[in-house]
């Protein structure tokens, strides 16, 4: 049976760490019960998130009726909890509800926490948590999966997103298509991968192969990316991630507007294209792939006619499809990939 979700955000909702939350609301609405918010309280999802309809946003456990989970719907950096949350998740426990969270910051690590949920007999879901202890070997990877790997020019600019619409969109053309969740928001909505950032350094490409192997069985994987290459602070997660899913196309995101460094504002983010460059070159001398198209995040402009400036100014300068997935749909990056399907297949390199 599904859970049935209270989905914590305590003072974080209108902020980026929420994207859990928001994410949670628009591709598992029916999973949701309430949001809980005392500074949003009375409002519905859809007026604070741009998501989730009517489902209401409450101060208090108090409010919720037929809820089995409170899930914690933020990332904070560096994972940790916010001290706001500790008296909610407890009562969760006391009330016999089960905790979900995604934080570095283990739940069952923590004594009181944890003692509190051995006594109320409820189970605490620490998402990130992992025994991944292999490294990559390269073999028994197939070439009948075509593997698509969502990468950035920053970090949280909707890899995600992008990778879960194009792997639907694709699937909806008719295509076995599967979503790979690499991270903790992935993995809550799909219900399988591996949290990818909180893997031994040494052991990310191992992982990230384990994924491939475990689902090259489709026709076509779409695997979630974690930050970007000149990202300074996370950059080694993304590196690992992508050598260890050997990625025939990967399908660059990036916002618009946004020039600096997320979290260090005074490091600027290099051009677009210089970044796509690097990413083709770092693939070069192991499994060759190469960017089929730009998946825009336009949620902070509302000027439709910017949008499609920079849309278009995008085209002529990379001469590559360019869409909003949520704005303008992903049909022009199923396109690509079916495109580039063909293409490998002409050439040998897929069967």
């Amino acid at each position: 049976m599904p859970r049935k979700l209270v989905v914590l955000t305590q003072g974080f909702a209108r902020k980026l760490n929420a994207k859990t939350a928001s994410s949670l609301l628009r591709y598992r609405p029916k999973q949701v019960v309430a949001v809980l918010d005392d500074q949003e309280a009375g409002q519905t999802a859809q007026e604070v998130f741009g998501v989730g309809g009517d489902i209401p946003i409450v101060p208090s456990l108090d409010d919720v009726k037929g809820a089995d989970t409170l899930l914690i719907g933020i990332a904070t950096p560096g994972g940790k909890l916010p001290e706001a949350m500790r008296a909610i998740i407890l009562d969760a426990i006391g009330r016999g509800m089960n905790v979900e969270s995604g934080l570095h910051q283990f739940l069952c690590d923590d004594p009181e926490i944890q003692a509190a949920a051995v006594k109320a007999g409820v189970t605490l879901n620490d998402v990130r948590k992992n025994n991944e202890r292999d490294v990559s070997q390269r073999n028994d990877i197939n070439d009948t999966c075509l593997r698509i790997q969502t990468v950035g020019h920053d970090c949280s600019v909707g890899k995600m997103v992008v990778a879960i619409e194009l792997s639907e969109a694709l699937k909806k053309a008719g295509r076995d298509a599967k979503f790979v969740a690499t991270g903790q928001t992935g993995i809550m909505i799909e219900g399988s991968g591996i949290p990818i950032d909180c893997v031994v350094a040494d052991f990310i490409n191992g992982a990230c192969e384990k994924l491939v192997l475990q689902n090259q069985h489709h026709e076509i994987m779409v695997v979630e990316g974690q930050a970007s290459l000149v990202q300074p602070r996370y950059s080694s997660v993304t590196l690992g991630l992508y050598h260890g899913c050997v990625p025939h196309g990967l399908v660059m995101c990036y916002e618009m507007g946004r020039g600096q460094v997320y979290g260090m504002d005074h490091l600027p983010i290099p051009p677009l294209k210089d970044i796509m460059r690097v990413y083709e070159q770092t693939a070069d001398h192991l499994y060759p792939c190469k960017i089929i198209g730009v998946a825009m995040n336009t949620k902070n402009t509302r000027d439709d006619t910017a949008v499609e400036a920079e849309r278009q100014r995008l085209k002529d300068e990379l001469g590559l499809p360019v869409c909003d997935v949520i704005r303008h749909g992903p049909d022009e990056l199923v396109e690509a990939t079916l495109k580039l399907q063909k293409e490998l297949r002409q050439q040998g390199r897929l069967k």
